[in-house]
This record gives structure tokens, sequence and C-alpha cells, in this order.
């Protein structure tokens, strides 16, 4: 009798979209228009392109404008309410509203607009393959976005502190961590800074 083929992988992405923009003049980063559309929706429609079967948004700043003004579509919207602590915060409000059924999340930046659905189909590929952790590498450095396995969940929600994310885990952790190459497919830099922003979001960027 032949072995049953596996329950295909269910990774759910987690777009943390909570930030106020402070060094951006206080504008949220969600709201900010990247061709055509709010950086949120570009970071969902990346994340669904790329294979993940369910997504949620952790929002903070302006979030009943980002409801109001963006397109989510059956995206869960999580509310953190402190989301001026840090990006912390979110990761462990958004891991707490991923669906019991999931195999992984996927987290995505919402100011990384250069991450491409290729780059989140690579990562997908890799857990397919057996990975727990993982997250795209420029050249060989770490980036975003990164998934973590279910396995790893609760430890990542008691080691997000401040700004620092899942950096703590994926440092406990670097024998389980692969790295998969995006450099080719995708661009790591974040959108922080007026600087960042003309050159994201002026004529060249669309």
């Amino acid at each position: 009798m032949e072995n049953p083929a596996p329950a295909p992988a269910r990774v759910t992405a987690l777009v943390l979209a909570a930030g106020g923009g402070r060094r951006l003049g206080g504008r949220p980063k969600a709201l900010i228009r990247y061709r055509g559309r709010p950086l949120v929706e570009h970071a969902l429609a990346v994340a669904r392109a790329g294979g993940c079967t369910s997504t949620v948004a952790v929002l903070g700043a302006a979030r009943e404008e980002v409801r109001a003004t963006a397109a989510l579509g059956d995206c869960l919207t999580v509310d953190n309410p402190d989301w001026a602590t840090g990006m912390g915060s979110s990761l462990r409000a958004g891991l707490a509203a991923v669906a019991p059924g999931a195999s992984a999340a996927l987290v995505l930046l919402v100011d990384t607009p250069g991450v491409t659905p290729a780059a989140v189909a690579r990562l997908l590929a890799a857990h397919a393959a057996g990975a727990e952790l993982a997250a795209a590498g420029y050249d060989g450095r770490r980036g975003h976005p990164v998934l973590i396995g279910a396995r790893y969940f609760a430890e990542t929600v008691s080691t997000a502190v401040g700004d620092a994310g899942a950096r703590a885990l994926l440092a406990a952790h670097p024998e389980d961590l692969r790295l998969v190459e995006c450099g080719d497919v995708a661009t790591p830099e974040d959108l922080d800074t007026p600087e960042d922003l003309a050159r994201w979001t002026g004529p060249a960027a669309g």
C-alpha cells in the first residue's frame, strides 16, 4: 500500500503594518502609496501571489483609516495597541491570530516594497522541502521575509521584544535556519526615511 501524499503546507502571511512612520513625518507606512495603492495592499498582494494560503495584517498607527481606505480583501486584521514599542509587539500579536492549522507564518514587513512574489515562493518551497526556519538571503546576508514554522511560534512570542522581531529566535537556532538566496528576484531595502520614500515612490517606481 502506497503512503498517502503529505498534506500541502498551509502558510499564513503575517504582514506587519503597524508603524507610524516617525522618520517620515508621522505618515503611517501602511498608507504610503506605492504603484497606485497603499503599501499594505501591495504587501498582501505579494504574499498571495507568492502562494500564501491566508493573510493576517497587524495594524497600529491610523488603523481605522487603514481599514476604511485600503482594500484588504479576506485578510484578517489585528490591532496592536502597543505598536509604538516596536516590531516585537506586532509579531506577537500577529502570531496569536494565526489559525491553528497553519504550518508556518511568513513574516513580511509592510515597508519592504522590493520583496516580490518570487521571493515569497522560494521561502514556501524551502518550507515544503522541510525547512522550519527560513529567511530570504541577499548576497548571503539575511533579510526579509522570514518564515517561522509553527513549532517555533511559542518561542518567538516569548523572545520578540522591542524592534528585534524574530532576531533572537533566529540567533538561537542557527543550525535550523535555511538562508534562501533571493537577491536575483527581490531587493531588501526598507522604506524608512524621506530619501527612501522619494526613491521608491517617485516616477521611476511607479
